[in-house]
């Protein structure tokens, strides 16, 4: 596992920098909080963005195939349109009636399984995990959390218990049991899902021995952080069948996966053929505007409301709501998770006839637009999959493609572009990634 909380930033002294981004970092340095870094080891400096592009401030376009914030591409018109309208009228919150917000959350909702027919705005996934994780614990009655090995769920205090991601320096809940995924342990596809329960169902008994009992399985249900494990499709339900078993919730975290980056379902836990109690949303559902969701079973929901005081003065605010509502239309209008679905396809074949040519990538996996691509070949030590991966990020910065890498080794790339990716575009991609491993390579 890699100890560096973050192997590709920028470090000083080890890139030359026009004297623009050097004097800007010395100021950002000067100035903001060491916990902040700089992606890639040259620093990009952004100025606007449009669709799948981003700008410096001479003109260069970097191919944004990264960051699935902007689910619909950067500054989208349609979405932006509908930001200002509502700032330039009122921006009010969930105390006082707005018809919005009540068009908003039954259309959301109804993008889900009946069974979950109940919304809680917040402003981020982070505050999105914390609250679920509230209900679970409020409805249980019991403390234990279950997640996967590398897992990364938010920032918030109790989120960041939960995240094995963040590093030794940030300490897990004593209440928290990491479980190992089938496909990093190296277990066939046939299985995966036994391997997955047994998992889960040591977990619950050492929770229970304690006497903490379980009141979540908390998952991202692509695996974002573990390294994009996203197969085999239905692997993850009869664990979450044992916690359900043994009085847990079942919280998918969609923040990376829902809203279509599957592509063939709208919600990435539909792949595996499960139906949570609740469901965390955040950022891509606004595009990039700070607006998140919990979306839960009634009586949860219902429960911890009539008991438990939730005030959130930002959340569900009527700007928010817009943004997320012109989103979701764009998402339905415009049929954008098929349409990806079409393009990860090219995407699929394009990366298989480069691993065919480049024994460096080592695999491929992906559900929809997110893919993990592991490099380095079979048989070389861990650090120097790790090494490459990074050196490939950095070429296609360099070129002008923006990627990053994942897993607990951080030595699978992460390619994640927005959802209005277009076959041109993975193209270009493609294209750059070939350059890159000829230039890491040899």
């Amino acid at each position: 596992m890699s100890t560096d909380l973050m192997p590709n930033r920028y470090r000083p002294g080890e890139s030359d920098l026009p004297r623009r981004e050097s004097e800007l970092i010395a100021r950002r340095d000067a100035v903001l909080g060491a916990s902040y870094r700089l992606q890639y080891r040259r620093p990009v400096h952004f100025v606007r963005g449009e669709g799948m592009w981003l700008y410096d401030p001479d003109g260069r376009a970097y191919l944004d195939f990264y960051n699935n914030v902007p689910s619909l591409g950067h500054c989208h018109p349609e979405v932006n349109a509908a930001m200002a309208e509502q700032a330039g009228r009122i921006s009010a919150n969930t105390r006082y009636l707005e018809p919005k917000l009540v068009d908003y959350a039954e259309r959301l909702v109804d993008t889900f399984p009946n069974e979950l027919d109940r919304v809680v705005f917040t402003c981020t996934g982070s505050e999105s995990n914390d609250l679920a994780l509230r209900i679970a614990r409020f409805m249980s009655g019991n403390e234990g959390v279950i997640v996967s090995s590398y897992a990364y769920h938010g920032t918030s205090a109790a989120a960041a218990a939960v995240s094995p991601n963040l590093g030794d320096a940030v300490k897990l809940s004593p209440f928290v049991r990491m479980v190992s995924l089938p496909g990093p342990a190296g277990v066939p596809e046939a299985q995966a899902a036994d391997f997955f329960e047994a998992q889960i169902r040591s977990a619950i008994m050492d929770l229970n021995r304690r006497g903490m009992g379980i009141a979540a399985l908390l998952i991202d249900s692509i695996f974002s952080s573990d390294g994009v494990w996203v197969d085999p499709p239905g692997f993850i339900a009869s664990g979450a069948a044992a916690v359900r078993e043994a009085g847990g919730l079942v919280i998918a975290d969609e923040v990376q996966p829902g809203f279509g980056r599957t592509g063939a379902y709208m919600w990435g836990f539909e792949r595996h053929g499960i139906v949570p109690d609740l469901v965390t949303l955040g950022k891509p559902m606004g595009n990039g505007f700070p607006i998140g969701a919990v979306v839960g079973r009634r009586a949860p929901m219902e429960q911890f409301g009539a008991t438990s005081r939730y005030s959130n003065t930002f959340a569900g605010n009527t700007v928010g709501i817009a943004t997320a509502d012109a989103v979701l239309t764009i998402l339905q209008r415009d049929q954008i998770p098929q349409k990806a679905l079409a393009v990860s396809q090219r995407l699929r074949a394009g990366l298989e006839e480069i691993a065919k040519q480049h024994y460096e990538v080592r695999a491929i996996r992906n559900a929809g637009l997110f893919f993990g691509v592991d490099m380095g070949p079979e048989g070389t030590p861990a650090a120097g999959w790790r090494a490459m991966a990074l050196d490939v990020v950095n070429a296609m910065r360099d070129d002008g493609v923006l990627i990053s890498t994942t897993g607990a080794n951080e030595d699978t790339l992460k390619v994640r572009p927005p959802l209005v990716c277009q076959a041109e575009h993975v193209d270009l991609f493609l294209a750059s990634m070939k350059r890159a491993l000829i230039k890491v390579a040899g």
